[in-house]
């Protein structure tokens, strides 16, 4: 069963992962901090670089199964153009109403 983004309980996240939905770039942008990170199967990446190949360029898309962590921690079938669809889990850190940030990795 999948979670409407709309009934995701931290609105950072819930803003972050509409963002990613719709594909919108500037929206994502301003749902995180400045300076804010992000990591990948456990290894720091360069957020931009990362965000633009594994989301915006290739059109990537979450589906939320599970909620854990008050709306911090989520699992996900997220798919891309690049990468097809796969289960991932999704750990957020929001300090001031924005991510800043961000771990995602094969569930």
């Amino acid at each position: 069963m999948t979670i409407p983004v709309e009934k995701l309980t931290d609105p950072a996240v819930r803003a972050f992962v509409a963002a990613v939905n719709a594909n919108d770039e500037e929206a994502f942008r301003a749902a995180l901090a400045p300076g804010a990170t992000m990591s990948d199967d456990g290894s720091d990446r360069d957020l931009d670089e990362w965000t633009e190949k594994e989301i915006f360029s290739s059109r990537g898309h979450m589906e939320i199964e599970s909620v854990k962590d008050d709306g911090h921690v989520l699992v996900a079938r997220f798919r891309n153009d690049t990468w097809g669809e796969m289960r991932t889990r999704w750990r957020f850190v929001v300090e001031g109403g924005k991510v800043v940030r961000f771990e995602t990795g094969q569930a």
